[in-house]
Formats: structure tokens, C-alpha cells, sequence
């Protein structure tokens, strides 16, 4: 401090005895934070050579002269106005200024202005201190435009972009998740995106591998839509992201916490080519199942309908021998048609196709479905029938035969198509829903057509029953067939009792067959 200033109230050297005012002066002189004093109106009373260091004013050139001195125009008068209401208020202040330097260069500075008042709480001095903070503020400038150009870039690409914590809650995203999210009616994709990930890379050896960072690369992922969209298909990457704790704590013992960085791009139209090529050859391969199963179905039909006139011909057989002995000539004569009747039936039982057989494998019930479906499409449109397709988006992978569940879901198509064909039947909609339940998976089937009969609601699942009209060329085997592949994948099928109209046929799949 310079002799011509005077003590200041509530001066530390003053009252505190047991620091020296000279250990005080040097203190404040020896400070790396610029520090001036100024009397009521701004004049400089004292600098600091820190002061000196960031103003370049010496404190010959400083002292005598108002703080203003440092002011430069593009800092907002209302702030200058701000800072005097506080601290005539005897109030302490603290913002951010743009102020110049004696050269003329500008700088930012960060300045804390307090009164300092007498024995009366009069206000007779102001202390400064400030501090160039240009650089610091250069990198926040910088930080900040980094962090909105990145923003900008990952909202402007075109795939989902999310980054994830580790409960898969969603910590940030970009516009095309957005988009999804909107698609799958606000539910969040995330979850089902990392389920679908978890059971490949469970079930697909290339899934666990690593390449380039990556935790998962390329791994294909398909999402179903309700209301007749068709599915689309992502190929999912994703990386882990680590971030540093920010706390106090964590500067010498470190710590910090782990996100996983999801890209998934969207490669529906690639695989609507290849799906395309699939559903074609799918459409020979059922048609085929379809004329061997049409023969199947007959086959069967003939030897169960031959058996019941030959088992009353060999009982008629049996009563003709008790009456009249064994050379009785009608129980010969019966007796030879019954051999070549079994011999005929042993023929036809021998020309019943064997059944094909499948390997069980992962499976997607939404995508098997949706395979019955557009199959089903001409005679749907033929028949004027709307389709209300309502998947759950996502549904755990079913250890299944593909081809037997495709048998089981278009027998039910078939029956709903055939129900609601009728000349004069006016509605005429399909309600397919599929949904995971606990510890299983639960397939509907509705239709509006006329139903069936609470007392025929268990008959129609016995073989060769039908309600359908004279002509048709089912002979009533599907729903037996339909029901024997769902016990054979440890489910059933059942029809809806108290359905009101219509017939709603409910099926359940368990994902772990019970041993």
C-alpha cells in the first residue's frame, strides 16, 4: 500500500493483532489475483503488481485514476448500472466484464467487487479483485461449440444414434431415435434393440465377436409395427463410453461410469429385397407342404373312414361263426373281403406321406406370422377382409420348428378366411396379436365371422370334424393338426368361450418346454 492511503475499516492488519500490517501488505502485494482499492466513486487507490501483470497499467499510472479506465465498449451498460445498484447497496458483486488493456487488447475479465465499510456501516471503500479468465473462457467457447457441432452431426445422421447407461436407460439421442420412438408409439426403442442384441449374441456365435472397439458389431435386429407396417430391419453396433468422475472425491482416486454408445442402421429396404426372394421361395416350399399334407389329409381320411365298415364286417364275421362254424359260406365269403379290405388299407397306409422333418431352432413368432400373413394376402384382398396386425415389437426368441408353427398359424388364417367368406357376411376383419407373457408367448387370432357353438368349441378339435360347407376340400384335420404341433412345442390351443361374436382362438407357447 502507497503512505497516502488511509487505514481501512475492518482492516485484517488492524483486527487481527496477531498478523503484522507489513506480513498483511506483502501478502496482498505478493497475490497472483489482480486486486485494486477504490474509494466511493471508482478512484483508484491501490493496485497490486499483479494488477500491473494483467492491465499492463503500472501503479503510478493507475492510482488516481477511475476504475473505468479498464472499461470497454461492448461490455452492456446494464450491467455497469446492475453492479453499482449492488454494491451502493453495501452488497458484494461478481460477474464477468470485457475490459482493455493499456495496449488496447481486450480480455475477459471475472471480477468480485465488495464494500468495504466503517465502525458506522458506512461504505468508504470498494475492493476489487480480478482475474483474466480469456483463455478458460476460450476453451468453454470451445468445448461448447465441440459439443453442438457433434450434436448437430449426430442429429443430422441417418440412423439411430442413443447413447445408453447401464439399465438401458436412454442418457442421450438424435433425431432418427426421435423418429423411431414416434414409429413404436412413444415407446422407447432402446430396451427392445439391447434384449433383441443380448438373445444373438446368445444364440449366434459371430455375435460375441469384437472388432475395431466395438462390443457388438453389424449384429441384425428386426422391429415388428402394429396396423399393417411392415417390420423394419437395423444392424445394431455399439462401443462402450466411459466417463470420468466429475466430484471432488474422484480427482486422486478417480472412478467414473460406464455407457454403451448404440448405432443402429436402418437396412429395411436391403432386406425388403432379400425378404422378397425369401417369401417366394417360402410361398413354393408351403405350397408344397400344402399339397402333401392336402394328400396327407385324404390319405388319412380313407383309412380312417375303411376302417369302420371293416370292423363291422369282421364282427358280423365272428357272429356268422358262432352260428354256423367256421365253413359257414357268407362268413367265408366275409372273411376274404375283410383280408383284401386290410390288405387294400395297408396299401393306403403305406402311400401317407411321411411327415418332414425339421430341426428346432431360435425363431421369431412376429416374423413367422407376418410370413402366413402375406402368403395370405390374395385370398385376404380377394375376400374383402381387413387385416389388423398388432405385434408387439419385439418378442423373445422361441426354440421352435419354423415350418410346423407356420402350419399351426395358417390353419387358423385358413379357418378365420373360410368363416368370414360367406356370401351376405358383411364384417369381415382379422385381428392378429402376438405378446410376451410370463415365461411364454401368447398368439391371437380373431375373426368377425359367425363363430362357433359353445358345444362344438372342443369337438372341432377332433380329427376329421368340420363345420365347413359341403365342397370344401378340408377334411377337418387342421385344428387337430393345429393343436398337436403346439403340444409338441409344450403349448395348446384354445378357442375363447366367452367370445360374444365372432371366434377369437388363443394360442400359448412357453419358451422352455417343460422336460
Amino acid at each position: 500500500m502507497t503512505s497516502k492511503s488511509r487505514p481501512l475499516a475492518g482492516d485484517p492488519a488492524t483486527a487481527t493483532p496477531s498478523i503484522h500490517p507489513a506480513v498483511f501488505q506483502h501478502t496482498v502485494a505478493q497475490a497472483d489475483t489482480a486486486i485494486s482499492i477504490t474509494d466511493v466513486r471508482g478512484g483508484i487507490l491501490y493496485v497490486n503488481p499483479a494488477f500491473t501483470r494483467v492491465t499492463g497499467y503500472a501503479a503510478a499510472e493507475a492510482i488516481g485514476r477511475n476504475e473505468s479506465l479498464l472499461s470497454n465498449k461492448t461490455t452492456p451498460p446494464e450491467i455497469y448500472k446492475s453492479m453499482w445498484q449492488k454494491i451502493s447497496r453495501g452488497e458484494a458483486w461478481g460477474g464477468r466484464l470485457v475490459n482493455k488493456r493499456k495496449d488496447g487488447t481486450r480480455y475477459l475479465a471475472e471480477l468480485s467487487i465488495s464494500p468495504v465499510t466503517d465502525g458506522n456501516g458506512n461504505i468508504v471503500n470498494y475492493l476489487g479483485l480480478h482475474r483474466d479468465i480469456t483463455d478458460m473462457h476460450r476453451l468453454e467457447a470451445q468445448v461448447k461449440n465441440q459439443k453442438a457441432l457433434i450434436e448437430s452431426v449426430v442429429d443430422a445422421a441417418p440412423m439411430v444414434i442413443v447413447l445408453l447407461d447401464v439399465d438401458d436407460r436412454v442418457v442421450l439421442d438424435n433425431h432418427e431415435y426421435k423418429k423411431l420412438q414416434a414409429d413404436l408409439g412413444m415407446v422407447e426403442p432402446a430396451p427392445m434393440l439391447m434384449t433383441a442384441i443380448r438373445a444373438l449374441r446368445e444364440t449366434q456365435a459371430g455375435g460375441t465377436r469384437r472388432s475395431s472397439g466395438y462390443d457388438f458389431l453389424d449384429l441384425e435386429v428386426r422391429l415388428d409395427l402394429p396396423d399393417g407396417k411392415p417390420p423394419r430391419w437395423f444392424s445394431c453396433s455399439g462401443s462402450r463410453v466411459r466417463e470420468d468422475d466429475l466430484g471432488a472425491d474422484a480427482f486422486f482416486a478417480g472412478g467414473g461410469r460406464d455407457y454403451l454408445l448404440l448405432v443402429a442402421k436402418e437396412i429395411t429396404g436391403l432386406r425388403a429385397q432379400q425378404e422378397k426372394a425369401r417369401v417366394a421361395a417360402l410361398q413354393a416350399v408351403m405350397a408344397e407342404e400344402d399339397r402333401v399334407a392336402a394328400l396327407r389329409e385324404s390319405l388319412s381320411a380313407a383309412t380312417f373312414r375303411l376302417e369302420g365298415p371293416l370292423n363291422m364286417m369282421a364282427s358280423a364275421v365272428t357272429m356268422l361263426a358262432r352260428r354256423g362254424g367256421a365253413t359257414d359260406p357268407m362268413a367265408v365269403a366275409l372273411g376274404e373281403a375283410i383280408a383284401a379290405g386290410e390288405a387294400a388299407l395297408a396299401e393306403l397306409r403305406a402311400m401317407i406321406p411321411a411327415e418332414s422333418r425339421e430341426a428346432a431352432g431360435p425363431a421369431n413368432v412376429n416374423e413367422l406370422l407376418r410370413d402366413v400373413l402375406d402368403l395370405a394376402t390374395p385370398r385376404l384382398l380377394a375376400n374383402g377382409i381387413r387385416v389388423s396386425w398388432q405385434p408387439q415389437a419385439m418378442l423373445p426368441a422361441l426354440q421352435a420348428h419354423p415350418n410346423k408353427l407356420r402350419s399351426l398359424f395358417k390353419a387358423l388364417i385358413d379357418n378365420a378366411i373360410e368363416a368370414m367368406s360367406g356370401r351376405g357376411w358383411r364384417e369381415r376383419e382379422l385381428l392378429v396379436v402376438t405378446r410376451a407373457r410370463l415365461g411364454g408367448i401368447e398368439i391371437l387370432v380373431e375373426d368377425s365371422g359367425p363363430g362357433i357353438a359353445p358345444a362344438l368349441q372342443l369337438k372341432v378339435f377332433e380329427p376329421f370334424y368340420t363345420t365347413k360347407r359341403e365342397g370344401r376340400r378340408h377334411l377337418g384335420t387342421g385344428l387337430a393338426t393345429a393343436q398337436q404341433i403346439a403340444a409338441d412345442h409344450g403349448g395348446n390351443v384354445e378357442i375363447d368361450a366367452e367370445r360374444k361374436s365372432g371366434c377369437r382362438v388363443r394360442v400359448l407357447l412357453p419358451l422352455k418346454r417343460r422336460s
